[in-house]
């Protein structure tokens, strides 16, 4: 169930970790700058650079994703040393910036060979390079990935997958600690408690109030023909505990925080295991044999 209370930010000190001595980023003139941002545009994250230059500061959304940042920073210890991390997703690569400052070794990873350009780019600017490590990667090749990761951010891909709770399940079987997960909701903020245990006859329950629910949208939706899909709250957070995650708090309604939930495992993990191994192109038949007792 989604509790209710809000939790406490996850304890953290007053300063940012100290960094390791890292090589400087050599200094561009403002010219060179501003002509290079623009050669490597369009941006969608608005970086804010180290000399304070900006790199989509008429962003649609205001200060995109800083103003997103904020509402999680707390929620991220500031002190990262040691810990790996993934941000799927990673665009440009604001958020990566912001775990490798706090002392992360990141691995970073988006579909879009232009965003990774970018972002290679940036993280030059910052000095980050030995902290972070860019892959070019569908959030399904993960499922190849023979590694976990401390903290995983998972925010603004979900709706984007044509196959999100396979990629979902994927993503949760990679988090070591922490996931920071958000998607984009349909209005309405009830939970319909009881869900269990209904039957045929009880169909029409499914349209309730707050009974999860995952929309459809088949055709582009806000000009973006990617975005396939809005959960609204309770569905969200069904499919996250179904996933095999517990939700900690919620800093807003779009954005849950997760750990994995050591007393409820997954389907994916037990029973159903062999499904997410053919979906994913992973030998399967030897967990089924297993299940029905066959030698």
């Amino acid at each position: 169930m989604l509790k209710r209370s809000v939790a406490k930010p996850l304890a953290h000190s007053e300063e940012p970790a100290k960094q390791h001595a890292a090589p400087k980023a050599a200094p561009l003139l403002l010219a060179e700058e501003a002509e290079e941002i623009e050669a490597l545009g369009p941006w969608f994250h608005n970086l804010h650079l180290p000399d304070g230059v900006q790199t989509n500061p008429a962003h649609e959304l205001g200060d995109f994703p800083a103003f997103k940042w904020r509402q999680i920073a707390d929620f991220v210890p500031a002190d990262l040393q040691g810990w790996r991390a993934l941000d799927i997703g990673c665009n440009a690569g604001f958020y990566t910036f912001e775990l490798a400052k706090r002392g992360a070794d990141v691995v970073a990873i988006d579909l879009n060979p232009h965003y990774l350009q970018q972002a290679k780019w940036a993280a030059q600017r910052f000095a980050l390079m030995h902290k972070i490590e860019f892959r070019q990667m569908q959030v399904y090749d993960l499922a190849h990935v023979d590694e976990q990761f401390d903290l995983v951010l998972f925010m603004g891909v979900f709706y984007h997958l044509r196959y999100p709770l396979l990629g979902l399940d994927i993503v949760a079987q990679k988090v070591r600690r922490l996931l920071i997960f958000q998607t984009l909701l349909m209005d309405g903020d009830g939970i319909f408690e009881q869900t269990t245990g209904r039957t045929l006859a009880e169909r029409a329950v499914l349209s309730a109030p707050g009974w999860p629910k995952l929309a459809f949208l088949e055709h582009d939706f806000a000009s973006d023909p990617t975005n396939w899909w809005a959960a609204n709250r309770a569905g969200a957070a069904a499919l996250l505990r179904s996933s095999g995650l517990y939700i900690e708090t919620q800093p807003e309604r779009e954005i849950f925080i997760c750990r994995p939930n050591e007393l409820q495992r997954a389907s994916t993990q037990t029973w159903n295991r062999a499904e997410l191994l053919a979906a994913t192109g992973q030998p399967w038949q030897g967990e089924v044999d297993e299940l029905f007792g066959e030698a």
